[in-house]
């Protein structure tokens, strides 16, 4: 949401390492070649895929690739790179579906800016598994500040041709430092000034991004665990939703994880649609669905427009037939299309959870009321236990719903036309909504207003207390159906959700989901 950086410095990393480098789009399917584009001031380098699974695979590598340096445009954080391709990466019929790492290693250049990090993803071919795994991928591209700007830093229009920040896709793992709701150890104080992970990632030259977003903080954590327990599904990118319209055929299950914010409409007219005929999506993220994006350049996606906080006043598309396009808040009146409506949940009703001001010392663990429920067998969890709360699965950003009390003092949703008539609420905790000064000090909101103001002033203005009902809030679990005769949506409201997979209960509870919908 909206946390830029103290520092400006650390953030827009434009040829920090000797060596950059962009694939010509975010997936390919097998049979298909990958272009990767490359500029380097090194005079050779070397080149490595590797599937990142369970394990890290060497699919292709390639050595002593002749090395050219090419001027970064001064629009390439808008419209891309525009840089030849250097490199042709055969993608075989027997390739798995999967994310790809392409780690290039320049022959020379200052120790420890040598090396730069791209990948691409790999569909399915005609052979399917019966779940698939959507990246987040629209989400990587909002906070990358490579070329400039990204739609944190004022930009309203960011390219996928480009490539990734430091640290986005690989980096070395540390326990909780490059955490934004990082957890408390018994006996300490939270941080809730976010200093830590400042002292973390500034003298390492990362971006604001590697606490929020990227293959590294959240996908690769579930892949790796799922992979190793054994378990198979196919990988997409967001763009693909909308770019290729029979992509999720033949799927019982669409997962996503960690922080899934930013959707286009054809990505969420898929995922409906795939729900709508019986298929089903579990949801282990936070502050999902909450922007809608228009992706340009038809069917080759290059880029992604997003007004954001401006929308309202400053997207060309208001006013027009085309309002509902506009690319702020999916809640917003003049989009009209709620994410809570198909989730269930939305950050409107609960953003940040040990975050800032937001619950500092609060839970950390989403706590258990419906403990009878099959999302919990095998836990051992009852009624009022903390599931997560060492790990803080709980963190960062969230969504909610809005919550009333059942006659036995069970959590049911508030009623509202907007909210899937059939829903359940298994487990929730308090999270909230953050205005000026809310923020933690290493940060800072944008202009005059934080997503308190803005939440209150564009969702809440008609209740009786606008910032009350957006400060008020929490993460839930629940088990929604949107439609009438169509599949079930699972949400587990938190960013954080995957750090907690070494826990045996958060393992089980998210074993429980796959188990329900693919046995």
């Amino acid at each position: 949401m909206n946390q830029p950086s103290l520092e400006r410095g650390a953030d827009d990393q434009t040829f920090h390492d000797v060596i950059e480098a962009y694939c010509g789009a975010l997936s390919y399917a097998p049979g298909e070649t990958a272009t990767v584009h490359v500029s380097t001031h090194a005079a050779a380098y070397d080149v490595v895929v590797e599937r990142w699974g369970g394990e890290r695979t060497i699919a292709w590598a390639a050595n002593t690739v002749p090395g050219t340096f090419h001027e970064p445009p001064a629009d390439a954080d808008a419209n891309g790179c525009g840089w030849p391709t250097a490199i042709e990466i055969p993608i075989d019929e027997s390739w798995r579906s999967g994310f790809h790492l392409i780690t290039l290693r320049a022959h020379d250049g200052p120790d420890g800016r040598r090396v730069a990090h791209t990948g691409f993803v790999v569909r399915a071919g005609a052979q399917r598994q019966r779940a698939v795994l959507v990246l987040a991928t629209n989400t990587w591209n909002a906070y990358n500040t490579w070329g400039g700007k990204s739609l944190y830093t004022g930009g309203h229009q960011v390219s996928f041709r480009r490539p990734w920040a430091r640290g986005m896709l690989d980096r070395p793992e540390v326990e909780r430092d490059d955490r934004k709701s990082r957890p408390v150890h018994t006996g300490e104080e939270p941080d809730d000034g976010g200093f830590v992970f400042q002292e973390y990632r500034l003298p390492r030259n990362y971006p604001s991004a590697i606490g929020s977003t990227g293959w590294f903080t959240h996908a690769r954590r579930f892949v790796e665990w799922a992979e190793r327990d054994g378990r198979s599904f196919d990988v997409l990118a967001s763009t693909d939703l909308g770019l290729h319209p029979d992509c999720l055929d033949g799927y019982d299950l669409v997962l996503g994880v960690g922080h899934d914010e930013y959707w286009s409409a054809g990505q969420r007219t898929a995922i409906e649609r795939h729900v709508q005929r019986g298929g089903h999506y579990a949801s282990f993220s936070g502050n999902t669905m909450f922007w809608q994006v228009r992706i340009t350049d038809g069917d080759r996606g290059t880029a992604m427009i997003g007004h954001k906080y401006a929308a309202h006043r400053d997207d060309p598309v208001v006013g027009t037939d085309d309002e509902a396009s506009m690319s702020g808040m999916w809640a917003d009146p003049l989009v009209g299309r709620p994410e809570w409506s198909f989730l269930g949940a939305g950050s409107a009703f609960g953003l940040y959870a040990r975050f800032g001001s937001g619950t500092p010392r609060g839970v950390g663990g989403f706590v258990v009321y419906r403990s009878d429920h099959w999302l919990f067998e095998g836990t051992g969890l009852g009624y009022g236990d903390a599931l997560g709360l060492d790990a803080g699965i709980v963190g960062y950003e969230t969504v909610g719903c809005p919550i009333q009390l059942d006659d036995v003092n069970l959590p049911v949703p508030r009623p509202r036309d907007d909210l899937p008539a059939e829903q359940e609420i298994v487990a929730w905790t308090p999270a909230t909504n953050l205005g000026m000064g809310d923020y933690p000090k290493s940060v800072a909101a944008f202009g005059d207003q934080g997503d308190l103001e803005f939440v209150a002033d564009r969702v809440f203005a008609d209740t009786a207390d606008p910032v009350a009902s957006a400060r008020h809030g929490n993460a839930v679990m629940s088990v929604a159906r949107p439609f009438d005769n169509g599949g079930e949506v699972v949400v587990c409201g938190s960013t954080d959700w995957v750090f907690g997979l070494g826990d045996p209960r958060v393992a089980r509870v998210t074993a429980n989901v796959l188990d329900h919908y693919l046995d």
